[in-house]
Formats: C-alpha cells, structure tokens, sequence
C-alpha cells in the first residue's frame, strides 16, 4: 500500500520499520504497529481525537453486536462498489477503534477479494486499539482534511458517522471510485435522545448538497431495527460512547443508567457517492 508523505506529498517507501521519502522525511513505526502521520502543526489540541475513555467504551459496546447488522449492510454495499476491481485499495476514513473496518477486511476475504485495505483516524488512543484488531489493515494515524495517500489510488473510501470534507476526501480517488457514507436517520437512538433533550430538532443534514461538486450520489437506503440494552453497565457504555453524554449533568445521567433496561432504534441511512 502506497502512502504520500505529510510534508512534502512524495511516496513514502517502507524500509523496516521506518517510512521514509526522496526528501528525506522520516517516520517511525510505532510499538503497537500503526504509523502516526499526523504533523504536530496540524493538530488542533494536544490529544486530538476521541479520548482513552470514549474509543474504550465505543470498542466495549460494539463488540457485544448490537450494530452487527448495520455493518453487515455496509460490507454488502461495499462489495458491491468494488465489483470488477481485482486488488482494490479502500480507506476507512475516521475508522475509529476499527470495529467496523476490521468487518469490512474479513467480509472482502470471504468473496475473494485481495483488498489493501487503510483504516485512518486522527485519535492516537482509537488507532492503538484498532491495531489489536488486525494486523494485515495499514493503521494510519491522520488528519481526514489531508489524508496521506497518492492522488487517484482509491478504489473505495468509507466515511461511517464522520465529519464531510469533500475535497479532501475526493483528492486520493480514482475518477469513477465510490465513496460510501454512513449518518444518523431521524429516529436514530431516539428513546436516549428524548431522555436527555427537552426539545428534539430535525437535523435536515444532506451530505448529497455538501458532496455534490466532487460526488454524485448513485444509491441511498436506510438502515432500521430495534434493540435492547438489559443492563445499566450497557446503557452507561452507550452514553460513554457518544457525544450525547458530555451534554448531560451527572445527575441526569446518573438517573438514565440507573434503568436496567432500555428499547432502542438503531435509524441510520448508507449513501453511495460516485467520484467525478
């Protein structure tokens, strides 16, 4: 798997365990085995990303299934995006503690797909627990806004529940390559919603109005079932994992994991953009 150097946008050619360009810059694998390109003048904090305790919970939750079905629909699209392509390249970018990437990997070698596959995040602590999940997946620690990969080299990028930059995400493409996207649909956990927010609004959010000068949208559906959380550990886990939990008192939040059980609609839409 090619990558572009962060400083300079040359190729970086692997030797051992250090990355390293014509001009010279250099970039050490870490212990745990991911590479961290992200330069110190593009972060926006010291610790950018989700914390320690957020990728904990969010990896704690996830691994009991209850979004298995989601991304089963995910791969199936995926795959789907990548019919004809012999030894596809594909980024997951905001891949996250790499639940679903790691899914995505394993579904690519059931149907006999060879897949280079990058999963890219910007938080250190989300990458270092994504690599604990596969060891054949290049983990790339990034900035989304200038993802470290050649221009016209993806066959297929990912973008599950992460901010949209279009250019950004368009640059390292081929022409004609799909980008699938991931968003929350109007009822998307909302027995949790309505317990924390007095007042629910509608979001309108369309990533086809904000993709639409780089992407044109080919395939839209919708994700929905229900289910159950039967403890107050996986409801505290849940909030754990979400922004909705820093916008709660301790009180407040105190009061909804004390519930040992809570009905959920898990609402989410998938839309396959095509680059052009």
């Amino acid at each position: 798997m090619q990558l572009a150097c962060p400083v300079c946008k040359s190729v970086l050619l692997q030797q051992g365990k250090n990355l390293c360009c014509e001009n010279k810059h250099s970039f050490d694998a870490a212990r745990q085995g991911y590479w961290n390109l992200l330069l110190s003048h593009k972060k926006r904090s010291k610790d950018p990303g989700d914390n320690a305790e957020m990728v904990a919970a969010r990896r704690q939750f996830l691994d009991k299934g209850f979004y298995r079905s989601l991304s089963d629909q995910i791969n199936t699209l995926a795959i789907q995006a990548l019919e004809g392509c012999s030894s596809p390249t594909v980024l997951d970018m905001g891949c996250g503690e790499g639940y679903y990437t790691s899914l995505l990997d394993n579904a690519l070698k059931q149907e006999g797909i060879s897949a280079n596959i990058v999963g890219l995040d910007i938080s250190k602590h989300a990458v270092k627990a994504a690599c604990q999940r596969s060891k054949e997946i290049t983990w790339l620690v990034a900035s989304g806004a200038d993802i470290p990969i050649p221009e016209q080299s993806l066959d297929l990028q990912l973008v599950l529940f992460s901010r949209l930059m279009p250019e950004a995400f368009a640059k390292p493409m081929k022409t004609g390559a799909n980008l699938l996207v991931a968003w929350p649909a109007e009822d998307h956990l909302i027995e949790l919603r309505k317990l924390i927010y007095k007042e629910i609004k509608p979001s309108h959010f369309s990533p086809e109005n904000t993709l639409k000068e780089q992407f044109t949208l080919q395939q839209q559906e919708r994700v929905t079932y229900n289910f159950k959380l039967q403890s107050a550990d996986d409801i505290n886990t849940l909030l754990g994992m979400t922004p909705h939990s820093q916008r709660l008192s301790s009180e407040a939040k105190q009061n909804i994991c004390n519930q040992n059980e809570l009905s959920l609609t898990l609402d989410v839409n998938l839309g396959l953009f095509t680059r052009l």
